[in-house]
């Protein structure tokens, strides 16, 4: 069974997008998009056979049970969730080193975002990585060690759950990696007060297919590909929050944390 959403992609446009993150300087614009926000057929990949994967679609569900006690503690994160993810990965990848480095909380509650550190979805269509940016993150986070990582194969997957129960309102949709091509992706700079970063925004396509996940609970997560050095297996996977067709209005609202990690491959 699928169901319909409105997904916001971009216009193409001549000058490079940007977005200011923590505020435009004076006399600036937040950013120099144009929004194409398209109605589009969003498939139940719970009903998938086979189901999707992270080589081959970019993204898959698996079981996870552990949660933090308290997401907000940073020590608890970093020295005890941070590795049980690393683990995960290592797992369902192969990866012969997992290095989880950073993570968002998500609540699609207004309230909960409001001068706190939780933030609110993401409704834009996006992939975290770009060609450039990628490899970059390696360099940033290991310093001397980061040329002898980049010549062998890497990813950046992120490890997203739901947290605090099920995620009946704001689940996130996923864009097929197959059906995406190249000239679909749009370079677009994040703009932040000490530098500046680089994701891809999408174009539209008739050829994308979107599926979800309906329903998730916090036993279970999401593994995504933003990043992959291979050439023969999805690469870049087109993400985005949505408001399913039909959707309980008094839904309680999505609380999620995601993680992303490099994962590093003999």
């Amino acid at each position: 069974m699928s169901v319909r959403a409105e997904v916001s992609y971009l216009s193409r446009q001549n000058e490079r997008p940007f977005y200011y993150i923590h505020g435009p300087p004076e006399g600036e614009p937040y950013s120099n998009v144009h929004g194409d926000r398209r109605d589009v057929e969003v498939q139940n990949a719970r009903t998938y056979t086979p189901r999707p994967a992270l080589d081959r679609e970019g993204v898959e569900l698996v079981g996870f049970t552990d949660t933090p006690e308290d997401e907000h503690d940073a020590t608890e994160l970093t020295e005890d969730f941070y590795p049980k993810v690393e683990k995960l990965v290592a797992e369902k990848t192969g990866a012969t080193r997992v290095h989880a480095f950073d993570h968002n909380l998500r609540s699609s509650d207004k309230s909960a975002t409001e001068g706190t550190s939780v933030l609110a979805p993401v409704w834009l269509v996006h992939n975290d990585y770009t060609e450039t940016s990628g490899p970059q993150r390696v360099r940033d986070l290991l310093g001397e060690e980061a040329d002898d990582l980049i010549g062998r194969r890497f990813a950046v997957i992120n490890c997203w759950k739901p947290i605090h129960g099920t995620a009946f309102d704001a689940p996130l949709a996923v864009c097929d990696a197959q059906t995406i091509h190249s000239s679909d992706r749009v370079e677009t700079d994040l703009r932040y007060p000490d530098r500046t970063g680089e994701i891809y925004s999408f174009s539209y396509s008739e050829e994308h297919r979107w599926f979800y996940y309906p329903e998730m609970t916090p036993d279970e997560a999401l593994l995504i590909k933003g990043y992959d050095s291979a050439a023969d297996c999805a690469r870049f996977t087109a993400h985005t929050a949505i408001r399913p067709s039909g959707s309980d209005p008094d839904a309680p609202p999505r609380r999620s944390l995601e993680v992303r990690t490099l994962a590093f491959f003999d």
